[in-house]
């Protein structure tokens, strides 16, 4: 009897969402189709906000911006990961004023301290923005993904499978779309570095973030490589990602991504020696010292460095160091020197965050603008993860940023160094080379 009337009640609501979709449909109103779709995702979320967050790590490779489907929409998303997130806040927030339940640990952790501290400097200064609107969808988006990537992820990563999960789970729609790039850079000339810069769109902008995900995930991939030594088809899963992700790296013609991988191996010899990480911090401030000691020499060797970045390997290497004609160096030298001269006209509160891309085209000197830099500044950001806080949120804005990378790798370097646990210790250890490859890169 009990299951005659489920499938009555099951009938009549599948009868009325028909009906109802008519009648969107007759006025010309599609959505109404992605309803069952939504309340599956408030259950899922309610039940076990977990999944979800997974699901948009899944989704962050293979995410798309609104603008490839709306061309000059004023606001703009990736489609389908930043609308999850949004959600997860929200839903974050509900579930924490329902239980109350969460460890408070976190919140006084120096990592934690970090977040909140750049947070409220971002909020600070999306106040006194010359484009608070701007500004404050920055400052949005930005605790939409703390929440999700830091926060909840705290929580999701107490079991430790978790951790592996999120890193599978980024990696295995990279390949995807490691596959699609280079069956179009195939059309094109696998040495064609020119087309390498846009036949990543619409998954990434251009190449040079592409290759900054290929490198992040190269030593995660090693880990699981070497560890898998009892699951042969894990092993042998593990060995192919990673050989596929070393002909993607070279084929993404990503120089800064080249470096950093060296400069990951680097660190990794470091970490192994034990050193401590203020040591290093000491040999790095001492490099930066001494180049400006003998910066006038430098420059002087790198001006007469005439390379142009190629399609082939050696001279797209040679290529970093040339300053005078290749066009992706100057230009970017460009847009540094443009955050620099935003910083020293507003150095305390900066433009806003956000603004740089809004704000820049009048800071650029004619002696520095390159082939392809814009009359109206409007093609991109600072290139720099530093400099472009300096220019929208002033001193603090790169200091406060510095110190939240700064407390990630100390709290990296403690459970290396610290952990009985054998497992814990060579996951972090390739988790830290990945982090140090992008903040390097």
């Amino acid at each position: 009897m009990l299951k005659d009337k489920n499938k009555t009640v099951f009938f009549l609501i599948s009868f009325l969402f028909i009906a109802l979709n008519l009648v969107f449909i007759a006025y010309d109103f599609y959505y109404i189709a992605f309803l069952p779709v939504l309340i599956l995702f408030l259950f899922t979320a309610i039940v076990s906000i977990d999944k979800i967050f997974l699901i948009a790590v899944f989704f962050t490779p293979l995410s798309v911006r609104l603008d490839e489907f709306i061309p000059g929409i004023p606001v703009n998303l990736s489609l389908p990961t930043e609308p999850l997130l949004a959600g997860i806040l929200v839903l974050f927030i509900f579930k924490l004023l329902l239980d109350g339940k969460f460890d408070k640990k976190i919140l006084f952790h120096p990592v934690s301290i970090a977040i909140f501290i750049n947070l409220l400097w971002i909020f600070i200064t999306s106040i006194t923005s010359t484009m608070p609107g701007v500004s404050f969808k920055f400052f949005l988006s930005r605790l939409w993904f703390v929440v999700g990537a830091y926060f909840l992820a705290t929580h999701i990563f107490n079991n430790y499978r978790n951790i592996e999960r999120f890193i599978w789970l980024y990696i295995i729609p990279l390949v995807i779309v490691i596959i699609y790039t280079n069956i179009r850079l195939s059309g094109y000339g696998l040495d064609n570095q020119n087309a390498s810069n846009w036949v990543v769109t619409p998954f990434f902008n251009d190449h040079t973030s592409y290759g900054a995900m290929l490198v992040m995930f190269f030593f995660p991939l090693i880990y699981f490589a070497t560890k898998n030594k009892k699951n042969t088809l894990l092993k042998f899963l593990s060995i192919s990602v990673f050989l596929i992700f070393c002909i993607a790296i070279v084929l993404s013609y990503t120089r800064a991504a080249w470096l950093s991988l060296f400069a990951g191996v680097g660190l990794w010899i470091l970490i192994k020696l034990r050193i401590k990480i203020r040591y290093v911090i000491i040999a790095g401030i001492t490099l930066i010292a001494l180049f400006f000691v003998v910066q006038n020499k430098i420059i002087y060797n790198l001006e007469k460095n005439e390379s142009e970045s190629s399609g082939k390997f050696s001279e797209h290497i040679e290529s970093m160091a040339n300053i005078t004609s290749d066009a992706s160096n100057t230009e970017r030298i460009n847009r540094w020197k443009c955050a620099y001269r935003m910083f020293r006209e507003r150095p305390i509160f900066g433009w806003g965050p956000g603004t740089y891309t809004f704000q820049y085209a009048p800071f650029q000197f004619s002696y520095d603008r390159t082939i392809i830099s814009t009359n109206f500044g409007d093609l991109g950001n600072a290139h720099s993860e530093y400099l472009g806080p300096l220019s929208e949120s002033g001193v603090l804005g790169m200091l406060s940023f510095m110190f939240v990378v700064f407390m990630a790798f100390r709290t990296g370097y403690k459970v290396f160094h610290k952990t009985k646990s054998k497992q814990i210790r060579n996951i972090t250890l390739f988790i830290i080379l990945g982090l140090a490859t992008y903040f390097i890169h």
